[in-house]
């Protein structure tokens, strides 16, 4: 029921189909925009991974030696953060 009528309104309306059909390659070339995107970002870790070992385990040490350093930095800051330390919601008056 609704079928036929769509297309009765859409022989009788030139500009709606031409509105469709601009839409439609709109979209087109929005999801080849983004297939692009994607290929270009796969083929840039392709090449990270693939660059030299050193370089990838260098990065890593570097965030773990940052990682580390910061929390202990935190620790330190926040009373009652470190074991033994009784400045807690438990701690004795």
């Amino acid at each position: 029921m609704v079928l036929p009528r769509l297309l009765a309104v859409l022989q009788h309306r030139p500009q709606l189909v031409e509105r469709l059909s601009e839409s439609k390659r709109l979209a087109g070339s929005a999801l080849m925009q983004a297939q692009l995107c994607r290929q270009d970002a796969a083929r840039r870790l392709r090449a990270l991974v693939a660059g030299p070992a050193c370089s990838l385990g260098r990065h890593a040490a570097h965030f773990r030696d940052t990682f580390t350093e910061e929390l202990r930095c935190g620790l330190w800051e926040c009373p009652g953060s470190l074991p033994g330390n009784q400045r807690g919601p438990r701690a004795n008056p």
